[in-house]
């Protein structure tokens, strides 16, 4: 089991500098608590009094790390995880990292002085932010849920999100659109990437290829939806179906498609990813791709149950299909002979 000293040798501090970040009975600069709380990461350390703690028994505690409470998928997959974990005879520790990375890894540290016992973490940054972060058999054990780099050596649990987005796309193929454009996720994230390939695999499975200035990113949240919409509309020629992203989006780009006096699926149909209690409660009601939110919750707490059991088994990755469901705002379009805009308009 690693030692404080093993952390101030991997940090390049004193083991005084580590025990003032973890306990905050001293200032310490954030740099160096940056420096802290990434070797306890690393290494998998908690403190000694909690090691001891541990020797007892288990502490009964999950830990659940998700970028955005607010979201109805994360507070529906908290509801989830709560609930099977309290059926399994595990209390729930949750911490919302807003999309900051810094944040997430002050939570994971912080899970681990709390002594959870395991922990899924959905994580908020993209390929490039993980590397070499998580093993099985360092630490606590960690299952990754929605989201989860490539060549993570721990459990995961995803959806097939290039599927979900080919298959919203699809859709709006078949009902005749071709100038169809999409309100993307972020370019960092995990899920927003391959939800734009799987955007971009569709078109091109019909031949047609995407048009830069039909992609617009937005954050996933309402606002940047309405931003990236209230761009495409004013393109020539006006897109006549969009791929939105997420459900947050979604609400802003039909927002924004109201305030610019356009009808919904008349002027401009819409398809997205992320179903939610109130798309079928719109007018016209949202067609959208069903992720299947209770089975993604119950094989991460699966597996992570069996991890603190101590199954050392080689980790597995799970992709879960998804559901497009077929409402209102989607219409048939007989197909517009043009060229989409130059990049430049």
């Amino acid at each position: 089991m690693p030692t404080i000293r093993d952390v101030a040798r991997l940090a390049g501090v004193s083991t005084a500098t580590v025990s003032a970040t973890l306990s905050g009975t001293a200032f310490v600069s954030e740099a160096l608590q940056a420096r802290v709380r990434e070797a306890v990461e690393t290494l998998g350390y908690s403190p000694h009094g909690i090691a001891r703690s541990l020797k007892r028994g288990s502490s009964r505690l999950l830990g659940l790390i998700i970028p955005d409470v607010t979201n109805p998928f994360f507070t529906e997959l908290v509801h989830a995880v709560e609930e099977l974990a309290r059926a399994d005879g595990y209390a729930m520790l949750l911490c919302d990292t807003g999309f900051d990375l810094g944040r997430e890894r002050e939570m994971l540290a912080l899970m681990r002085m709390q002594r959870v016992d395991g922990i899924v973490l959905c994580p908020a940054g993209g390929e490039a932010d993980y590397a070499g972060a998580f093993a099985i058999g360092r630490g606590t054990p960690i299952v990754l849920a929605d989201s989860a780099p490539p060549g993570a050596a721990v459990d995961a649990v995803v959806i097939d999100n290039h599927g979900a987005a080919f298959a919203a796309t699809s859709h709006l193929l078949d009902c005749g659109h071709v100038l169809i454009a999409t309100v993307a996720g972020p370019e960092r994230g995990l899920p927003g990437l391959e939800r734009e390939r799987g955007f971009a695999a569709a078109l091109a499975a019909r031949g047609l290829a995407p048009e830069p200035a039909y992609i617009v990113h937005g954050d996933f949240s309402e606002e940047g939806g309405a931003s990236a919409v209230a761009a495409l509309i004013g393109l020539e020629p006006r897109p006549t179906a969009l791929f939105v992203a997420n459900n947050q989006m979604l609400v802003g780009v039909m927002r924004c498609l109201h305030e610019a006096g356009l009808s919904v699926p008349s002027d401009i149909s819409v398809a997205a990813i992320d179903d939610f209690p109130w798309a079928s409660a719109f007018r016209p009601a949202l067609t959208t791709v069903r992720q299947p939110i209770g089975d993604l919750a119950a094989h991460a707490v699966r597996l992570l149950v069996a991890r603190i059991a101590g199954d050392q088994k080689e980790p597995q990755r799970i992709e879960l299909p998804a559901t497009l469901v077929l409402r209102e705002s989607v219409a048939e379009h007989p197909g517009i002979a043009g060229v989409p805009p130059a990049a430049s308009a």
